[in-house]
């Protein structure tokens, strides 16, 4: 099934129906956030990624690159027991890297660029999902040139995250280091990862009409 992000409004009682009797439908849904700035408000998908977390049963990829795409994919196809959720952007997003841990990246969350100098020097670690995880990855470089180095966690699947051990998620998301969650819609979700002492920066509104750069710096959703 494919259609825009938004569109999933309409076929709520299909999402939910595949999901409640395990049916193996994938749900491919593109222009996946504000970048879709253009098309105005209407069209931007602000609240639709965190709604479909919420289906029981549902797994929800939001990958950031080709290969955390790709992975998505085959873990769609693997899965039996249920519907997953692929979500695209319409903007074009950076390639990250040459090399990725495909194995990593299907456990749902995973350290995409780690603090210079190690876990050891991170001063903090910033989440993030999609789009936004270049951005996450630029803010660590300016970071880092004033002294203070993060590690940057690509989280394209909350849903198979949290189904992870304890052990793997705390080498993840280690405890003591404050957590700061980037993702281009609404921030509720978000506060479980980085609780208390962190910060989660999104969109609690709806979008904006403009050009997809103009609507991420209106929103403060830059590096």
């Amino acid at each position: 099934v494919g259609t825009f992000l938004t569109f999933a409004d309409y076929s709520r009682n299909a999402l939910r129906m595949a999901a409640l009797m395990k049916q193996r439908v994938i749900y491919v849904f593109t222009h996946d956030s504000i970048g879709l700035g253009e098309d105005g408000p209407t069209h931007q998908s602000v609240e639709q990624p965190a709604s479909l977390r919420l289906i029981p049963n549902m797994d929800v990829w939001r990958p950031c690159d080709t290969v955390e795409r790709l992975v998505a994919w085959a873990e769609a196809l693997r899965r039996t027991s249920g519907p997953p959720s692929l979500l695209s952007s319409r903007q074009a997003v950076a390639f990250l890297r040459n090399e990725a841990d495909a194995a990593a990246v299907a456990r749902g969350a995973y350290v995409v660029s780690e603090a210079p100098g190690g876990i050891k020097k991170a001063r903090a670690v910033i989440i993030a999902t999609g789009s936004e995880v270049p951005m996450a990855i630029e803010a660590q470089k300016q970071l880092a040139a004033a002294g203070v180095p993060v590690r940057v966690v690509s989280m394209p699947s909350t849903t198979v995250f949290d189904r992870q051990d304890a052990a793997y998620k705390s080498s993840v998301l280690p405890e003591g280091l404050p957590r700061v969650a980037v993702e281009a819609g609404v921030t509720d979700g978000w506060w479980k990862y980085v609780r208390a002492s962190g910060a989660v920066l999104g969109v609690d509104s709806f979008g904006e009409s403009a050009p997809a750069a103009a609507v991420y710096e209106h929103f403060g959703l830059t590096a």
